[in-house]
Order: C-alpha cells, then structure tokens, then sequence
C-alpha cells in the first residue's frame, strides 16, 4: 500500500490503439462492452448497481494513460492501450512501459527460485550464509530469516515500501538502502519480529533477497533478472533497468498525481529493483502469468512444475511466495498489485482456468480505475471472482460518527481522515479524495470503492484488504 495514496491535454479513448495479435470481432464487443462497464468492488444491496465508462473514470480520477491485456484460454486475448503517455503526448499503446512497482516482487522471486533449482539459494537456510557483502543484523530472538519467509513477508523484516528517488536526487547505492543510510529515504532493514510467526508486508524483505541474489550470482540484477526470466518468457519489452535508458524512456509512460499533474522531473529511480524497479507492459506481464499457468498445469519452463506450485503454494496470511492467492482450487487465482510514485497497476490471473488480466496506469488515481477495469473484464467473461461484492449497510448514529471523525496514520505509510461532510461520514484514503464511509456494524466500516475494511477499535483500529492487514492509530 502506499499511503500517498478531466485533465487538459489528454488525447481522447478514440486515440487508443489495438496490439498486434487483432481482436476478433467478438473481442472487439466484448472490448466495447467492458469499456462503458466498469463497476464498484462493493455495493449496497437493494440498490441499483451502477456502472460507468473508462473515459468517464480516466477524467474523475484524472489518470492520463491505461494498458490492459487479457488472458482467456491459456494465451493472450488482446491488448490495448487508452489516453497518453502524457499532456500533449503519444497515446498509450501495448508496447508503452510503465512502472510495475511490486509487482516486481513475484517476477524477483521466480528467478530466486531458479536459483533455488540450481542448488544457489536454499529456501530454509539463514539467508546470512548467502549474503558475502552484507548481514542482516539478528532481531531480537537472534532466529535468522530465511528466503521462504522473505519471499513470503513472514521475515519479521522493516520497511514495507519504497519512496523512489525524483530527479536529481542523488540515489543511494543498495548497501546504503538496506542499512538506512544517507542518501537513503528509508529507514534500515532490520529484523524486528520473530521470523516465521507473523505476516508483515516488507519490500526491504525483497530487497534483503536483491543483495543476496547479486552475491550469490556475482552478476547485476538487472543482468541476472534478463537472463533467468525476462528473455526465457520473451518478456522483451522488460527491463530491471533504473533509471531507464535514454531510448526506452521515449516509449515510457510518465508519472501524474492525484491530481493528474506530471510528477515533476518525471518517474522516480528505485535502486530497490526486486521491490519495485521493473519496467514493463500488460502484455509482458500476462507472459509471466501465462508461465506460471502452464507450469501449475504441469509443463516445464523457468521453474519446474514442482516448484511452480511451490511457489503458488500459501505460506501465510494466503500470501504464497511473491503472490497473494485468492480462493480456493480448482478456482483459485493469484494477484499482486503495484503502486510507485505516479504508476498504479494490477495482475490477476487463475491458476487453473487460463484466464487473467494487467492493468497498467500512470496517474496515483489508477488503482481504482485498475480495479474496477479488472471487474468489468470478469464480469463479461464471467469468471467466478472478482465480482462486485454485495453488502449490507446500517446507519450510525450522529454520535457514533462524531467520535469517528479524525486524522489516523499507519506505520511507515502514512494515513487517512474520517470526517462528516454534507451529512454523510466520509473517508479520504487519498489526500482530499473523499467518498462515503458505510457501517456494517459500529466496529466495522467500509467504502464501495475497493473491498478493504476500516475495523474500529479504541483511538485507532486496523486496515484490512486481502492480505494486506495494518494497524493504525488516531492521531488528532
């Protein structure tokens, strides 16, 4: 999570272009049908479900750019790109790159676990045994963390996520991130849980994994992550390359707020590259999901299928090893989403169905939007999760919501508000970006926006949305 949480300029969705594989002409009605039908992750029962257009959400969450491609039968369906790179710039197409963020972390984690086939890594070793050109200092229980649970953020391991470096900014190299040092904007990557007991997102985990993956290899990760996974699953318009390339960064989609203005300097650089510093497309992304596809079905590839299910397989919290694995077999999937400075996206794809889908954005307001096009897709191709849910909601009294109004903050993360506003209780996940706040009980509220939940307890609380699980506290 990152708790950063109609814009003149931008091309109209007439401008979007089809990928090279043609839609067929059902594809084209189904694209059509998926494009004017996008929906909430939650609504209210008894009340009528409603729908909107992708342009209409592009303009009200001001996301200039958006990539999708779809999986259906175990190959990709189509791809197409809407809106533009940026104000007054080329339309987003197929081949446009942007930020994956973590989804970085599972495609980091299938080439450590081809290193693990190679007899380089071991799973359940002290992950010290590997690093040479630095150790991760013992928590408090001086237990050692292990690659299984740092791939699995069962380590007890600091840091949940990254803040990326703006241009000009002097970037830190990898030692001086994973001991908190200047130039460094993150704190150390420490162990400060008791390995293997509890779930606590941690892309300083991955990155812990990062320096012992180049101690082990001798090689750039940027060099191992081509050689192990990109180019065996033709992922070529990939790159652990950061900064970007000069002549890759013209086919980039460029970072906008939440307010649809570009990020100044354009996308920040993440030296935290198993974390978060891939660049890529939807359509690459469905290569890899396809891979692990085919691999739980049994056919060899980059991983063998013994230890493709092995890494489909959950760990805790139903967070396997670099995917969140959503329901159970023969109908379960796997999923990760990415959110970076500017660059919100999701990946979600079934292990045994032969379906998925990417959604890619370049605006801080895509993750909505990622959410609901995902919807819109499982709704037309009547996949068996992923629907709006239905809930039921009560009305709070006057002084149940008066208590409820506050500033409340998360971790390392920072935080949300909870206020009245024109009669209705309100949330701001996002900086001014408010929307009603509903009550299944007094302890338990929810938006209709995605499917995470506020449970209320005394002056704070938790977050609750899939595996992610923090708490918060109320600060004023």
């Amino acid at each position: 999570m990152d708790a950063r949480w109609m814009v003149r300029g931008f091309a109209p969705l007439g401008m979007s272009m089809l990928a090279c594989l043609p839609a067929q002409a059902q594809d084209a009605e189904s694209i059509a049908r998926i494009e004017r039908g996008l929906r909430p992750a939650v609504a209210i029962q008894g009340a009528k479900l409603e729908t909107r257009t992708l342009a209409a959400e592009m303009a009200r969450l001001n996301v200039p750019g958006v990539s999708v491609a779809v999986i259906r039968g175990g190959k990709i369906a189509w791809a197409k790109g809407y809106g533009v790179t940026h104000a007054n710039g080329a339309p987003v197409t197929p081949q446009t790159l942007f930020q994956a963020a973590s989804i970085s972390k599972p495609v980091a984690a299938m080439a450590a676990l081809k290193m693990v086939e190679a007899g380089q890594l071991e799973f359940d070793a002290d992950i010290n045994t590997v690093l040479t050109s630095w150790k991760l200092p013992p928590g408090p229980a001086k237990r050692p963390a292990t690659l299984r649970q740092l791939l699995s953020h069962t380590a007890g391991t600091t840091v949940s996520g990254f803040r990326g470096y703006a241009a000009g900014a002097q970037v830190p190299t990898l030692l001086q991130v994973l001991d908190g040092a200047a130039p460094a904007n993150s704190g150390p990557i420490r162990i400060e849980g008791m390995p293997g007991d509890a779930w606590n997102y941690s892309g300083g985990g991955y990155t812990v994994v990062q320096q012992a993956m180049i101690d082990r290899s001798g090689r750039p990760f940027d060099a191992l992550m081509e050689e192990t996974v990109l180019k065996p699953l033709g992922m070529s318009d990939s790159s652990f390359a950061q900064p970007l390339p000069g002549a890759l960064l013209a086919r980039a989609a460029l970072p906008h707020s939440e307010n649809g203005k570009p990020t100044a300097g354009g996308a920040h650089t993440y030296p935290e590259l198993a974390a978060a510093g891939m660049w890529t497309t939807p359509t690459d992304l469905a290569k890899f999901a396809l891979a692990l596809q085919r691999g739980a079905g049994g056919a060899d590839g980059v991983l063998s299928p013994t230890m493709t299910r092995t890494m489909l397989r959950p760990v805790m919290n139903n967070y396997a090893l670099g995917l969140h694995i959503d329901g159970k077999a023969p109908q379960h999937a796997f999923s990760h989403g990415g959110s970076n400075m500017g660059y919100q996206n999701t990946l979600y794809a079934y292990v045994a169905r032969g379906d998925g889908a990417v959604v890619m954005t370049n605006g801080d307001g895509g993750a909505q939007l990622a959410q609901s096009v995902i919807r819109a897709i499982a709704a037309e191709y009547r996949w068996p999760s992923y629907q709006t849910v239905m809930r039921k909601a009560i009305a709070l009294p006057a002084a149940t919501r008066a208590k409820l109004a506050g500033r409340y903050e998360i971790k390392d993360l920072g935080g949300f508000e909870i206020a009245e506003r024109e009669g209705k209780l309100m949330v701001a996940l996002r900086e001014n970006q408010w929307e009603p706040l509903y009550a299944e009980s007094a302890r338990k509220l929810f938006v209709l926006s995605r499917e995470l939940e506020l449970h209320m307890e005394n002056q704070g609380g938790r977050l609750v949305s899939g595996s992610f699980n923090v708490a918060f506290k109320r600060v004023r």
